[in-house]
């Protein structure tokens, strides 16, 4: 099932649409929250906590105009005390010229992620994120990882209820746990052209990795 779910591609020619419920998203102290509300202008990071809150997980693969595979990793979160204001962490994934896989954060990609991916012995998916680059126009430059966070991501299946169970810890050096989530969900495959929908696309396209 896990395979199914990240076989998500263009050749594949299906989508992976997730439904589920975060039964827990935290954030850090309150000398975090400032880090977290600038990612939140971008869609980088949900900054609220709560309890029992809905989500939706939306991958499409597509063609991005650079002529890269793209699969859209796009997460909202439908707290139910702020209603009519989802949070939504945005990412685009690419695997690089030289075969890393990158994954862009935010609305307009500004953040390039190289990420690390591994099966465990029980069959369950780690990732773990890398190095940070930050591009704005001409603008780029590694992003330091004193003012960021690196990020350690649990995914499974669980036979027996039929869902996937997904834990997220985003940790900086210095001030510790910054963000964190888990929940299960369950996904639909839905067949595609190649074509997502607009709301799962970022604004902008950045072709340095």
């Amino acid at each position: 099932m896990l395979r199914r779910r990240f076989g998500v591609g263009l050749a594949a020619g299906y989508a992976c649409v997730g439904r589920g419920v975060m039964t827990r998203i935290r954030r850090g102290p309150w000398w975090t929250v400032p880090f977290l509300h600038i990612g939140r202008i971008r869609n980088i990071l949900a900054p609220f906590p709560g309890e029992q809150v809905p989500f939706t997980v939306e991958n499409y693969p597509y063609r991005d105009p650079l002529g890269r595979e793209t699969v859209t990793f796009v997460r909202t979160f439908a707290y139910p005390d702020r209603p009519g204001r989802p949070g939504r962490f945005d990412a685009t994934m690419i695997r690089g010229r030289d075969g890393r896989i990158v994954d862009y954060l935010g609305t307009h990609q500004h953040l390039a992620v190289d990420l690390a991916l591994r099966a465990e012995p029980d069959g369950s998916l780690h990732l773990t994120s890398d190095a940070q680059r930050f591009y704005a126009g001409p603008l780029g430059f590694r992003f330091p990882m004193l003012f960021s966070g690196r990020a350690d991501l649990h995914e499974s299946f669980d036979d027996v209820t039929g869902e996937y169970v997904i834990r997220l810890s985003v940790h900086n050096r210095v001030l510790g746990f910054l963000f964190g989530y888990e929940g299960r969900f369950t996904c639909e495959f839905p067949s595609v052209d190649g074509s997502p929908p607009p709301h799962v696309l970022p604004v902008r396209h950045e072709g340095r990795e």
